[in-house]
């Protein structure tokens, strides 16, 4: 079996830990410099998982964004951007959103095994559906996606993805940008949601790097002993 893949969780969030604003506006937590250097992390990532909530919320295109970046890809036989993949519960997606697009980008979907076949009619023309088992669990996923040959996995959103990839043990690396900002409503998105983290009072998280981006502030910080340096 191959190796899951180095998986790096890449975020931006409120100084109260929020992810969006709790309207249907999209709310901007980083800056013109930031989303440069999350394009950089793209283009060295192999395939770029999101969940179905940030689909349907926020639409992502998912690519990189640097006509050099891409070149580079393509000059070292892979496709301009990376995989996109998500997971749903129920595959309420809709085959139109920028995810599926047409863009010379491979599409992975996975899905409960009872929701295969309902997956597979409505998305089956644009993605590759994936069974994920009963009750599907993201240890599975990935495991699948090192089979398919992803060595990098880059995991942009949401919340309840981030839970359980975190509380599994599955992250090696999360950057994790704060924006100087607050959004103070319970009915947001956060970061994270309840779990039980691996890392706590009596594991603490190994603090990696500290940058400051223009106004927003990168924490990289080491999950495992795969962390690593540079992408």
């Amino acid at each position: 079996m191959a190796d899951r893949p180095y998986t790096l969780l890449s975020c931006g969030m409120s100084i109260d830990g929020y992810l969006s604003a709790g309207t249907e506006q999209r709310l901007l937590l980083s800056n013109e410099a930031d989303f440069d250097r999350v394009d950089g992390e793209r283009a060295a990532s192999d395939a770029i998982l999101v969940g179905a909530s940030t689909i349907r919320a926020d639409d992502p295109h998912l690519l990189v964004r640097s006509p050099a970046r891409r070149a580079d890809r393509v000059a070292r036989g892979l496709p301009p951007s990376p995989v996109k993949v998500t997971v749903t519960r129920n595959a309420e997606l809709d085959c139109a959103a920028a995810f599926f697009a047409p863009d010379g980008t491979d599409k992975v979907v996975y899905c409960p095994s009872d929701v295969v076949g309902r997956a597979r009619s409505r998305l089956g023309a644009v993605a590759t559906v994936v069974d994920a088992g009963h009750p599907p669990t993201m240890r599975r996923v990935c495991d699948d996606l090192g089979e398919r040959g992803t060595r990098r996995l880059m995991v942009e959103g949401g919340g309840t993805l981030h839970t359980q990839l975190l509380v599994d043990d599955l992250v090696d690396e999360l950057q994790l940008v704060v924006a100087p900002l607050f959004v103070g409503d319970s009915a947001a998105c956060r970061f994270v949601g309840d779990g039980r983290y691996p890392w706590n009072s009596g594991r603490r998280a190994t603090l990696a790097e500290v940058r400051q981006i223009g106004d927003v502030v990168l924490l990289r910080y080491a999950l495992s002993p795969r962390f690593r340096e540079g992408p």
